[in-house]
């Protein structure tokens, strides 16, 4: 076997037992690097920071791709896509409770579903990236199956063939269920454009902030910088489709109707579409390296075949990797081994018996393992933000239910009760406007970092505050109450009381808006300077993952406190009775307040364990420079 060795143990001095803390850091330095291994994705591909164009020819001046401007393009796709996907979550509830006659709480449970599919399978749209397409064609791809979907509600809401009889349903009929529900095959239509959506959604998402940072040199002395304004900016896009959609779309609701208002969602990502497509020649791109499934799987049977293989044993010849600075997975540098997850570098364990040419099921170089060890060492990260994205849920719903008890008054304009969650948006704007001239500054000089603070403490900070937005929201949901009680209200939870204003919600809206530019933005950043280069987009889609099982989770939490606490033979209602009056949400607040401290703890306890990949690099060079000086 021609190969580069460097010695196994069996042939070296080697200090301890196996098992000890000596052998566990010396394993690193132990590789068999050999130029006839033949792996099942090619071999010696440049690192993943050489960027391409679409026809995977490497680009040799960068000066005239990539950058701001390539940037700015993508910003449209998503900017259209948030707003479509923020225009549909808040008018779905309404659409289907006004038009199609759905009771309150299924609508919001369908929502929600809908929010949890179209985040949850953002995972499909990463593989798909990250294994054969490209960040480049799954957004064209899923960009044109969510204006299907689109224009397939706009029909529904046009046509009125689509929806049930609107004849004789007033407002005390739709309260009293009385109105005709929509038939099977109407809501069937529906869900199916819905999920249509949704699926589109699926594989925008995990692509377009992974594409917009793929824009920029990895080799510029500004690219920390210049990465951490775009995860901002980009931010930033996705609240101006947000402010557009609870305000813009929600207008043209009240004016035109909701054929007219879905039509507009229709049209932006039609012309966002274009926008795209136009900027094609200014993108960089990334070659997709391979199934990262199918790397993960060889991982996981290789460690399982040799886990009975002792590494102090005589047949030990090295840690696979293939010669050289090159990576054997396309679109990825060498990643240099890591102690974690110490079973699974059995799968790199390289013995005599494996012969000239292993199955990459038996045998997988270091860099593969360590792929694995990236993706299982983020999971607590998105994880503890699934709270959060519960809260967020819950505040879309739960939130507008407040809303049309209260006051919308400002002055002589009254505003529309679907257009209140546009006041988290406006939040999130204005602290992104003044993050770089207000916060930064005093956070630097708070924690000593160049960026203010880094991205697992923006994440926390964004919790922290969370915890009290919805502490606020059960202190003032149990005087809403009250005051509908005492005020004789109860029963008509669809009355605005006067001298109640709704603005007393901005405080939980603005809140979770400052909570929302903290975590996400952080948890962005963080997601693709750590992931895998050949699996950025599986690494973004993390994120959309966590905001995906949020939506499933408050369903979930939802439907077990309506069991729990609601009787409908004794006359009880639940926490989350359709009379907001005669529920406890502020008990149901209090509830989400415990969790999300409980959720805050966890986090603190796994960031503090987290150790950055580059920090990480730096002590394995420190070590191995103070093992060759005494070696």
């Amino acid at each position: 076997m021609d190969s580069t060795e460097i010695k196994s143990p069996a042939e070296s001095s080697f200090e301890g037992t196996p098992g000890t803390s000596m052998n566990r850091k010396k394993l690193a330095i132990y590789f068999i690097e050999s130029e006839d291994r033949r792996m099942a994705f090619g071999r010696g591909y440049t690192a993943g920071s050489t960027p391409v164009d679409i026809h995977g020819k490497s680009i040799v001046d960068l000066s005239k791709t990539g950058g701001w401007i390539a940037a700015f393009f993508i910003f449209g796709n998503e900017m259209a896509e948030r707003m479509a996907y923020f225009g549909l979550s808040v008018n779905m509830v309404a659409f289907m409770f006004y038009v199609m006659h759905r009771p309150f709480t299924s609508s919001s449970n369908a929502v929600n579903n809908f929010l949890g599919i179209s985040q949850a399978s953002s995972v499909l749209g990463g593989f798909l990236a990250d294994a054969y397409l490209g960040r480049y064609w799954t957004i064209a791809i899923f960009t044109t199956i969510y204006l299907a979907g689109l224009t397939g509600i706009t029909l529904c809401a046009t046509i009125g063939k689509f929806v049930p009889n609107q004849a004789e349903c007033d407002q005390l009929s739709l309260l009293l269920g009385k109105c005709e529900p929509a038939k099977a095959w109407q809501m069937t239509y529906l869900y199916t454009f819905l999920y249509i959506t949704a699926f589109g959604a699926a594989g925008i998402r995990p692509c377009v902030s992974s594409f917009g940072a793929d824009q920029f040199d990895e080799r510029s002395k500004n690219y920390k910088e210049h990465l951490d304004r775009f995860f901002n900016f980009f931010y930033l896009s996705v609240t101006i489709g947000a402010i557009v959609a609870f305000t813009g779309v929600v207008y043209v609701q009240m004016q035109y109707g909701w054929g007219s208002a879905f039509g507009s969602l229709a049209i932006a990502m039609g012309i966002s579409n274009m926008v795209f497509f136009i900027g094609t020649p200014l993108y960089r791109h990334r070659l997709p390296g391979g199934s990262p499934l199918t790397r993960v799987a060889q991982v996981l049977v290789a460690a399982f075949r040799k886990r009975n293989a002792p590494f102090s044993s005589s047949d030990f010849i090295g840690l696979y990797e293939v010669p050289g600075r090159h990576s054997a997975i396309k679109g990825s540098g060498k990643i240099p081994h890591t102690p974690h997850f110490r079973f699974l570098d059995k799968a790199a364990l390289e013995l005599k018996e494996d012969g000239g040419n292993p199955s990459p099921w038996r045998l997988c170089t270091v860099t593969q393992v360590e792929e694995v060890k990236i993706l299982l060492k983020l999971i607590p990260i998105p994880a503890c933000t699934i709270m959060l994205n519960v809260v967020l849920t819950e505040f879309l719903t739960l939130s507008v239910q407040q809303a049309y008890t209260l006051n919308t008054h400002l002055g002589r304009l009254k505003l529309p009760v679907t257009c209140m969650p546009v006041f988290p948006g406006l939040s999130i704007f204005l602290i992104l406007s003044l993050y770089y001239s207000l916060f930064v500054p005093i956070f630097r000089r708070i924690t000593g970092h160049p960026h203010g603070a880094s991205q697992l403490q923006r994440v926390g900070i964004g919790l922290a505050v969370s915890i009290l937005s919805v502490a606020w929201a059960a202190i003032f949901e149990r005087y809403r109450r009250n005051y509908a009680i005492r005020h004789e209200y109860e029963a008509t939870f669809l009355t605005p009381m006067p001298n109640l204003s709704a603005y007393w919600l901005l405080i939980q809206y603005c809140l979770i808006g400052v909570a929302e530019v903290f975590c996400i933005v952080g948890l962005l950043e963080f997601l693709y300077e750590e992931a895998p280069d050949a699996m950025k987009s599986i690494g973004s889609a993390y994120a959309a993952l966590a905001g995906g099982l949020g939506c499933f989770v408050a369903t979930i939490i939802n439907n077990i406190i309506k069991s729990a606490t609601g009787n409908i033979d004794k006359g009880q209602p639940s926490w989350l009775s359709q009379n907001i009056n005669t529920g406890r949400f502020d008990y149901f607040y209090w509830l989400l307040t415990a969790l999300s401290t409980l959720n805050f703890f966890i986090f603190v306890y796994s960031a503090r364990r987290y150790k950055y990949r580059a920090q990480e690099d730096r002590e394995m060079e420190k070590h191995e420079m103070s093992y060759v000086g005494t070696s």
